[in-house]
Parts: C-alpha cells; structure tokens; sequence
C-alpha cells in the first residue's frame, strides 16, 4: 500500500498479480446508512402514532405548549427578514435554488455525479419523505386558539401538517451541502447548517404553519433520507472531491520540449 493510500481514509488496496500495480478501492462510509436508517426509522414510527391519533398525538401536549410560547398572533409580527428568509426557503425561491441553480451549477463545473445525487436528494426527499406522507397522515394543522390570541397559519399553506414540508427541505439540504463538500471543508457548514434546522423549526412554528414534533420530524426525515442517498453515492462522490466548486478544473499544460521557453 502507497503512503497515499493509506492516509486516505475509507481507501484500501487489492490484491494483484506481481508486476501489476495495487488497485485502490472505496468503502462506503457505514455510519452514514447506520444513522440515516435509524432517524428514517423515528420518522416513520412517529408518523404512525400520529396517524392513529391525528387530532391529539402523544406529543400533542408539548406542541400546545409551544405554540404558545413561540406562535405569533399576527402577521405584522413575522414580517421581518429573519422569518421571511426561512419562509421564502422553502417556496419558489428556495426551489430555483435546489432544484435548477445548485445542479445546473454541478454540472457547468463537471461535477454531474455531485449533481446527480443533488436531484435524487431531492426528488425523493420532497416527494416521497414529504408529500407522501403528508397524503398519508393529514394531521390537521394548528387551528385557531382565542383563549391565548393566536390563530390559524399566519401565511397560505397546503394540507396536512405532518411533516412540515419547509424543514423536509430543509433537513435535505443541511446534508445534501455536506455531502458534495470535502470532509476538511464540513466542520464550519455543519455548524450554519444547524442553524438552518434550528430556524426553520422556529419559524414554521411561529407562524402557526405546524406543531413543533412536525418541524422537528420533519428536519429528521429530511435529513435521514438524505444520508441513506448520499451512502448509496459515496464512491461516485468522492471522485468528485479533487474538483474545484467555484470553477472548472484547469487541465496541467503539457510540458514544454527541452530548449523551447515555457510560456508565462
């Protein structure tokens, strides 16, 4: 095994006929399938517990609580940029930027296998971790509550509450960012990324939009699916990491001949 190879974490060598050279592989990081299946699989058994019990679910009485601690009574009170940053997050423009900027972008700087599990991510991550289950359960969403002056959702919002679909993309996107970074470029996104999910889960609450275990969850489904994805793409993604993200890789120039001078 070269020095390289072996400072290269989650790379090993097989075995080859004498005269050949050693052929690297890659394995899998299994922490990312461990963990992504185990917060899918909260997700799900909450989902459950709702769906038996729609109106009042186990964690009705923390979601009650609060709400009455963080809901906004009016929308006067939400206009400022903080909450509308999250709110346009997870509307048109936070979907031009998922959806069409982010992977067409991946693919101008040749990056289509960081663009590919970019769109899988997601696809299946709004579709399936969101509106599947938000057909499926159609927990009621926070309704009017005069005895401590807060009512419905403060902003249009679509059927069922569970899970709330702004922290679904949300929880996509924290670690969909992270898997097309270098492992040494992660540490300073980890940290905006959990203030990604901590606002988010703040803002669709405080607008009335969804209970607190629906934006909680929400960012856990989104998240989890979403490192299930990035496991299956590990090996393609990593051949992506020596590319430059704000530019197109530059190829070497060829050496120039013995004699002629070297361009400047």
């Amino acid at each position: 095994m070269t020095d390289a190879a072996a400072g290269a974490p989650g790379l090993t060598t097989t075995s080859a006929q004498p005269g050949s050279t050693p052929r690297a592989t890659s394995k899998r990081p299994r922490a990312l399938l461990v963990i992504g299946l185990i917060g899918l699989v909260l997700f799900v058994l909450f989902g459950v517990a709702v769906f038996q019990n729609v109106d009042a679910p186990l964690t009705q009485p923390l979601d009650d609580a609060w709400r009455r601690l963080v809901g906004a009574s009016a929308v006067e009170n939400v206009s400022w940029v903080v909450p509308m940053f999250f709110q346009y997050l997870g509307e048109l423009p936070g979907f031009a930027l998922t959806m069409l900027i982010i992977p067409i972008w991946l693919f101008v700087i040749r990056r289509w296998r960081s663009a590919l599990f970019w769109i899988t991510a997601e696809l299946v991550g709004n579709m399936v971790v969101s509106q599947v289950t938000k057909n499926l359960v159609d927990r009621p969403r926070p309704a009017d509550d005069l005895a401590n002056n807060l009512f419905g959702p403060l902003f249009q919002v679509d059927h069922g509450s569970f899970p709330s679909g702004h922290s679904v993309s949300a929880g996509i996107l924290i670690v969909a960012v992270a898997a097309v970074l270098p492992a040494a470029k992660r540490r300073v996104w980890w940290f905006i990324g959990a203030l990604i999910g901590v606002g988010m889960v703040w803002q669709r609450t405080l607008i009335n939009a969804h209970w607190f275990s629906d934006a909680v969850f929400g960012i856990i489904g989104g998240a989890s699916a979403t490192l299930i994805i990035w496991w299956l793409f590990a090996n393609l993604l990593a051949k992506d990491y020596g590319k430059p993200l704000f530019r197109r890789a530059v190829r070497a120039a060829a050496p120039s001949p013995a004699g002629a001078p070297a361009s400047i």
